[in-house]
């Protein structure tokens, strides 16, 4: 039988745990050789496999097609692979020494742009706005989607819309300070 037949993925869908952790553990090498050959041996391989295997597991039973696990998981891999080029998996944090101070220690050289931004986040509804500060605080997609109770394409769809009408209002206020500034 091989690792990925289709009648062990019935059987996973049924259930089956050992099954399950038998196909996770199949495909856990087809992924890290996909992540190695497109990022190189970095530390960021372990965590794509993870959050891939995650992925499978958590859409193993909405999976519709047993023979198509495979290309299930690699669609899944993709998308974290998309994920991780657009700077998820990056530092969200700068650590500080203690000993010494930030430059701009209260963030006074950028409190007008806070204040701008701050007002800007309110034409938004308190459900975009949320979900706009989860994800800026680094949590994924699937994450905000579960603790929101909602599916995760809707996640991405209000996160899109939320910056498509944060872009529109801020270009607006741009538009109104060259306006009134004769310098610029």
């Amino acid at each position: 039988m091989h690792s990925l037949d289709p009648q062990a993925v019935v059987r996973a869908q049924q259930g089956d745990e050992a099954e399950r952790g038998r196909l996770l553990a199949a495909l856990e090498p087809v992924l890290r050789a996909f992540f190695r050959a497109r990022i190189g041996g970095v530390p960021d391989v372990d965590d794509l496999v993870q959050n891939t295997l995650i992925r499978v597991h958590r859409g193993l039973e909405a999976l519709q097609k047993p023979n198509r696990l495979k290309a299930f998981a690699m669609k899944a891999a993709l998308f974290e692979l998309q994920d991780f080029y657009r700077g998820r998996y990056s530092a969200r944090e700068s650590l500080y020494d203690p000993d010494i101070p930030p430059r701009d220690p209260a963030g006074v050289g950028s409190a007008g742009l806070r204040l701008d931004l701050e007002r800007a986040m309110e034409v938004l509804t308190p459900h975009a706005r949320r979900i706009v500060e989860l994800r800026e605080m680094g949590y994924p997609y699937a994450d905000i989607a579960e603790t929101l109770e909602t599916t995760e394409a809707a996640v991405k769809m209000q996160v899109k819309r939320a910056f498509e009408r944060l872009r529109n209002v801020l270009s607006a206020l741009v538009l109104a300070i060259l306006a009134t500034s004769p310098s610029i």
